[in-house]
């Protein structure tokens, strides 16, 4: 067997045709991590989805007669958001059994990283928006996600589904009108946000009837998601404030004296309380502001362990600064 030819140590060896393909989904992941994200709003479908992408990729460039890729972006993306609606129907029948109401999973940094630093991308990435997005179909979702949050225009989406540049346009018509009604554009100081959520979590563990009156809005709202293995307080959402006060203060009666604790950490757009029970995470809580930014529309209680899993033990959790 003839040895190998040794590299001389000043000389790099030239990327191999594998190593450019691993690099150009590699460069793009997050990008793609954050489209399909926002269209299911799980990360473990995320991450299936990804490696549909990756395998669909890899393959196509193994091909001998496969030429070059004009728009390495594009073609990725197009390869995402069709395995993510193709994934929508299975989902839509995991959500048909699932107890109670559903949110979406919370993702921390570290998890993804929002691509760019534009007003619309974070409302998107909000709790409050997200939520919203779940209302709308999966091609008027697709088109929202792609046109509202990262830019695209509708004549590269109507590439990417396969649809007329005009159909394209009334599905974002439509998605636009749909989330604006239900979710009326507004970001709150991201400090301001911060400290309410905490006047918020304090108020509502600690019992404080009072204090906890005085941060709701009368028409608040209140989403458990525990999915039939977390504590849930209600299989359907809570309205007004008087019964939502009186869902926390109950919630406040039956928490043990002592061992529990609250951390402060950014999950996506939102400042979040997570609750922690001894050494395991508890519940993952996001408020939504009023308009005003001074009290509270929208409360997101995320309790179902499953949805918990990826949150750090508070031991070993440094907290996350505000931004």
């Amino acid at each position: 067997m003839t040895p190998a030819t040794p590299v001389p140590p000043t000389t790099a060896a030239a990327p191999t045709t594998a190593d450019v393909v691993t690099e150009q989904f590699i460069g793009h992941r997050e990008l793609l991590f954050s489209v399909v994200y926002n269209m299911l709003g799980t990360i473990a479908d995320t991450e299936d989805v990804l490696q549909e992408v990756w395998l669909a990729w890899s393959a196509r460039n193994r091909r001998p007669s496969a030429g070059p890729v004009d728009n390495v972006r594009a073609y990725l993306v197009r390869i995402a958001v069709n395995q993510a609606l193709a994934r929508r129907a299975d989902i839509s029948r995991r959500r048909e059994a699932y107890v109670g109401p559903w949110l979406p999973e919370p993702l921390l940094p570290g998890e993804f990283d929002a691509v760019g630093s534009g007003a619309e991308r974070a409302e998107a990435l909000s709790m409050a928006v997200m939520v919203v997005l779940e209302t709308l179909s999966p091609l008027e979702r697709a088109v929202f996600v792609l046109h509202e949050v990262f830019g695209f225009a509708h004549t590269e989406i109507a590439r990417i589904l396969d649809r007329s540049p005009a159909a394209v346009r009334q599905l974002a018509t439509r998605a636009r009108r749909h989330v604006r009604e239900r979710h009326p554009r507004h970001r709150p100081v991201p400090d301001l946000h911060a400290r309410v959520t905490e006047r918020f979590a304090e108020a509502a563990l600690g019992g404080d009837l009072r204090a906890l009156m005085e941060v709701l809005a009368p028409d608040v709202t209140l989403w458990t998601d525990g999915g039939g293995k977390g504590a849930a307080v209600s299989l359907r959402p809570v309205h007004g404030r008087d019964r939502v006060a009186a869902v926390f203060a109950a919630v406040a009666r039956g928490l043990p004296a002592a061992g529990l604790e609250v951390r402060y950490r950014w999950v996506a757009g939102d400042p979040c309380a997570l609750v922690f029970s001894g050494a395991g995470p508890l519940a993952a809580v996001i408020v939504d502001l009023t308009p005003d930014g001074e009290r509270i529309a929208g409360i997101f209680s995320i309790t179902n362990p499953d949805k918990l899993t990826g949150l750090p033990p508070h031991r070993e959790d440094p907290g996350m600064p505000r931004p």
